[in-house]
């Protein structure tokens, strides 16, 4: 039972901070989701919506950040 505890408090950790960097995201001004190379089309009876920008960026982020903890972590 300790072990999912600890995966339980683990996961409210990741989601606090991924709950922060929304929050520091939308408090600087940066357009994640309206990049250049966002696709975008509208039309009369719906819309269609695609962050490839945004999506590329946030996995060479998230990338990076794991490597950098894997290697912390191995040592």
């Amino acid at each position: 039972m300790e072990t999912f505890a600890r995966y339980v408090m683990i996961g409210g950790i990741v989601l606090f901070l991924i709950g922060a960097g929304i929050y520091l995201v939308a408090k600087f001004g940066i357009p994640l989701g309206r990049l250049p190379g966002d696709i975008r089309m509208e039309g009369e009876n719906g819309s269609f919506y695609f962050p490839v920008t945004t999506s590329i960026l946030i996995s060479v982020i998230l990338t990076i950040v794991l490597n950098v903890i894997a290697r912390f972590w191995n040592k």
